[in-house]
């Protein structure tokens, strides 16, 4: 189980990895055609678009499911403790998310049927939604300033039993965001049409 943090401190460094990946999204990949997005080194192996439309379908179920919890906790006047703990599975799903300090995916993963990507994406759909969604997390995670973040509880895409805090899901959410995004540009890096890095 992971120690006690500082409430303020832990919500401050997901938003800073929230507002770094929609620069990213915008800079990065919106600087590429649609054949370095959709370019895939071989077969089963994920484009960076499709990295983000994986992303996207996590987002559609967990955003609302945030937005809920936070709402009804606004409501019942809940307030935020000085420090939060994450629960021994909220610490284990983000820690299987979260990239390695030096920049590597821990283990494959197989993706749940219902959050698997299409073959060939629109590009400029699934840019713009993506980048709304971490717009939308980031007016999530200000207004988690204010409630108790271990009492609020979401229900996870595995199954409506199994419930995670408001906290571990914004910590799951940002690690698997940030897995993707890694994959995303290994992806756009082997490509050989690839424009440099974007301005």
């Amino acid at each position: 189980m992971m120690m006690p943090i500082n409430t303020s401190a832990f919500l401050k460094e997901l938003r800073q990895q929230t507002v770094a990946v929609q620069y990213k999204a915008e800079s990065r990949f919106g600087g590429q055609s649609v054949a370095v997005l959709s370019y895939s080194s071989q077969p089963g192996c994920w484009s960076a678009l499709q990295c983000l439309e994986h992303l996207n379908t996590y987002g559609r179920f967990y955003l609302p499911g945030l937005d809920q919890a936070i709402t009804v906790a606004e409501k019942n006047g809940s307030r935020p403790l000085d420090t939060f703990k994450s629960s021994w599975l909220g610490a284990w799903f983000t820690k299987q998310m979260q990239p390695t300090p030096d920049g590597k995916l821990r283990s494959r993963m197989k993706s749940p049927k219902g959050h698997l990507p299409s073959t060939q994406p629109d590009a400029t759909a699934v840019l713009q939604e993506f980048i709304q969604q971490q717009e939308t997390m980031e007016i999530l995670m200000d207004r988690a300033f204010h409630i108790n973040l271990q009492k609020a509880k979401v229900a996870t895409s595995l199954s409506s039993l199994i419930k995670l805090s408001v906290g571990d899901t914004f910590g799951f959410m940002t690690a698997h965001i940030n897995r993707h995004i890694l994959q995303a540009e290994n992806m756009i890096r082997s490509c050989p049409q690839q424009v440099g890095e974007a301005v």
